[in-house]
């Protein structure tokens, strides 16, 4: 009954106020910034600029200008004619729920809350975005925390990207997202909290519409098997044509995009079959894979950081042995697959599956990608032009343009001639805020 009074004594109130006359508070002023920067590569892809000025006004760019504009009245001003200027990064695949440490990880499982989780994706998202990448798609955590964490981002309550969120990954049982690998009693409370895993087209279209509700802006789904998961089971296909379907299919009618978790050819042959918009890894890419992706339009994010990572980590007794053989198996064929891809002129997103390996290490990407033909123009345009079309934002980022949000970096030296530059960003602006300026954050702590 007194949940009942409440409820209706506020829509009483709410009804009142609805009667009275507005009050007008005072209108306060715009935020305007000016940014003289040395050299502006304004649209990867596209010629460098040279000396310009960027006009921001409340968290859009609102003008570009030859040379260096005197700020009018009130502006504030960003001395960067010693730097080369260009659009955030945008990464396609973090986990912001991990750290890139696995056996800590595993440590703390049985000390550690979902409360503790939040806290440490906060410091992900801080370490994240002061590498310079203004946008993430996270691909795999709690989904209600890494939306209340992308909707703290976007309030500026705390420090972070922008974010777009996919909850968890839908995945079949006993498949690279189920809890495989741990003992019978961790395993059955893991599951009995895993609404994400589905058997049967029906099914996984349920599980997709959990994932929504949840609050997920994108779907992922396991369409094979995976390095990382504690299983024997293989990298090839783990899901039937018809339940990947039905995961695309539902995810696109819910406005929302589809991409998979696909290691073996199979499993990337058969998501891409099914409509899927981007792949995630694809290990296994021969020229007839490499001809579905062109037919269909859609994307590979490669994430070279995450299979440096598992190696990494496995040669050092961090990683369980069936994760360790995967990841020894994949590193013999992986960057001949990636290098194909590069060439063949197939649409590319940049993506580190950072979480994998440890967040704020983003940048190492653009090395990898480098080091088997990409061109570091190219490798730039992945990570902001290609990303935010595959993202559906490229109305709002991966170029500085009239009318879009002002998410702006800036390095020393030239990343197109040497992109380890991008390994040191020391500006960063996202929508209009100074987070990093003279490689210190700004109004943040400095841990």
């Amino acid at each position: 009954m007194r949940t009942i009074l409440t409820a209706a004594a506020l829509l009483a109130a709410t009804a009142v106020s609805a009667q009275m006359p507005p009050v007008s508070a005072p209108t306060p002023a715009p935020v305007v910034t000016y940014i003289h920067a040395g050299q502006l590569l304004d649209r990867p892809g596209q010629r460098v600029r040279g000396q310009s000025t960027i006009v921001v006004r409340d968290g859009r760019i609102a003008e570009i200008r030859d040379g260096f504009a005197v700020p009018e009245a009130g502006a504030k001003l960003v001395d960067l004619k010693d730097q080369y200027v260009l659009p955030g990064l945008i990464d396609m695949h973090v986990h912001l729920y991990s750290t890139g440490y696995p056996l800590q990880a595993r440590l703390d499982e049985t000390t550690t809350d979902l409360e503790d989780g939040l806290l440490t994706a906060m410091q992900s998202a801080r370490r994240t975005l002061d590498a310079g990448f203004t946008t993430v798609r996270d691909l795999g955590g709690e989904p209600r925390g890494v939306r209340a964490l992308r909707d703290a981002i976007a309030r500026g309550d705390v420090e972070g990207p922008t974010i777009v969120n996919a909850g968890r990954m839908v995945s079949v049982t006993a498949g690279h997202g189920d809890a495989n690998g741990m003992r019978r009693d961790f395993a059955h409370v893991e599951r009995e909290g895993s609404p994400e895993l589905c058997n049967g087209p029906d099914d996984c279209r349920r599980a997709t519409r959990e994932q929504i509700f949840t609050g997920a802006e994108v779907i992922k789904f396991a369409a094979s098997g995976g390095v990382g998961s504690n299983i024997a089971g293989g990298l090839e296909a783990q899901m039937t044509f018809e339940e990947m379907k039905a995961i695309v299919d539902t995810a696109h009618a819910f406005g929302r995009k589809a991409t998979a978790h696909a290691h073996g050819k199979s499993g990337i042959d058969t998501a891409l079959r099914a409509g899927v918009d981007s792949i995630e890894h694809g290990s296994y890419i021969d020229d007839e894979t490499i001809a579905l992706f062109k037919d269909k339009g859609a994307y590979l994010v490669p994430t070279m950081h995450a299979f440096e990572s598992v190696i990494r980590q496995g040669r050092a007794g961090e990683r369980p042995a069936a994760s360790v053989a995967k990841a020894e198996q994949v590193a013999t064929v992986v960057k001949e697959s990636h290098r194909r891809a590069f060439a063949s002129g197939m649409k590319i997103a940049f993506g580190t599956d950072a979480g994998v390996g440890p967040h704020g290490t983003n940048g190492l990407e653009f090395g990898y990608m480098a080091a088997i033909g990409m061109k570091p123009i190219d490798a730039i345009r992945t990570a902001t032009v290609e990303a935010a079309t595959l993202l559906g934002h490229a109305d709002r980022i991966g170029t500085i343009e009239v009318g879009k949000d002002a998410d702006i970096i800036a390095v020393v030296g030239d990343p197109v001639a040497d992109v380890a530059r991008l390994n040191d960003v020391g500006f960063v602006m996202r929508r209009g805020a100074v987070h990093k300026l003279g490689g210190k954050r700004q109004g943040f702590p400095a841990s």
